[in-house]
């Protein structure tokens, strides 16, 4: 078993940079690929940006590409999203997910085994 927790949301202006962190327990992170999602009420849960289990390899949504930037430290056992440039459309809950390497494909949340509680971002314009 994975747990994981996010901190790091809040409330913040348009144009600012926020980092949020997701601290895992229970297991090293440095066998799983990591991603974050973000869901708005009412919405499906949304793909943001993943980090592959060595942290060589990427991937955003188009949405956020060139904004935010996802790291990984498995000496931590922590994953980052550094959010720069916010909008109020980034506004939402972001999960940090995580998912055995090699298996499933990253952008969907199924593929996920592991989820954390959630942190809210706010973005006012």
């Amino acid at each position: 078993q994975v747990q994981l927790v996010e901190s790091g949301g809040g409330s913040v202006q348009a144009g600012d940079s926020l980092r949020l962190s997701c601290a895992a327990s229970g297991r090293t992170l440095s066998r799983y690929d990591m991603g974050w999602f973000r869901q708005v009420p009412g919405e499906e849960r949304e793909f943001v940006a993943t980090i592959n289990w060595s942290g060589g390899r990427t991937y955003y949504a188009d949405s956020v590409k060139g904004r935010f930037t996802i790291s990984k430290d498995n000496a931590k056992n922590s994953v980052y999203l550094q959010m720069n440039s916010l909008k109020s459309e980034d506004t939402a809950v972001y999960y940090c997910a995580a998912k055995v390497g090699y298996v499933g494909t990253y952008y969907r949340p199924e593929s996920y085994n592991y989820w954390g509680q959630g942190t809210q971002v706010t973005v006012s314009s």
